[in-house]
């Protein structure tokens, strides 16, 4: 009877480990894995990945927009999350962060390389569609060779 006992007790937590594994998973695939500045650009490097800065504000419709409707996206998330680094910086408690990057609007986002050196930025909303075909333009160097519009139409 003790080893019965023993066995169902086993199998309980391999149950319940199983779990809370398939359970944690999950929640860590479903959200985008944002660093501040410094951790994120030092990371970049550390990697050899580039960067992404998506500046925003609270006040922002358009921020709240793309966070809503864009980084929610599984597509976008694991693209994201797999190819870059991303950081989030609020525009109005980092204005001298803002400011180096020239910010005028926001949202506004910007890639940098595997070396911390700016690439290029886009301003303003973007759907889902546009910005996982801006983040492959990036990831894939295309940039280098040839317009966005010419790697779209690809």
């Amino acid at each position: 009877m003790n080893k019965l006992h023993n066995r169902t007790a086993r199998i309980a937590l391999a149950a319940s480990v199983a779990l809370a594994i398939s359970v944690a998973i999950p929640a860590v695939a479903s959200q985008i894995r944002w660093y501040d500045y410094a951790e994120g650009t030092s990371l970049g490097k550390e990697q050899g990945r580039k960067v992404l800065l998506f500046f925003w504000a609270e006040w922002c419709d358009s921020c709240e927009k793309m966070k809503r409707e864009t980084f929610r996206v599984p597509d976008v998330i694991a693209f994201l999350n797999k190819n870059f680094i991303p950081v989030k910086i609020d525009s109005d408690k980092e204005k001298r962060l803002a400011a180096t990057y020239s910010v005028r609007g926001l949202p506004t986002t910007w890639f940098l390389n595997e070396r911390g050196k700016r690439i290029g930025s886009r301003p303003g909303f973007m759907s889902p569609d546009l910005f996982l075909s801006i983040l492959k333009y990036m990831h894939t160097n295309s940039y280098r060779e040839m317009s966005f519009t010419e790697f779209a139409k690809k």
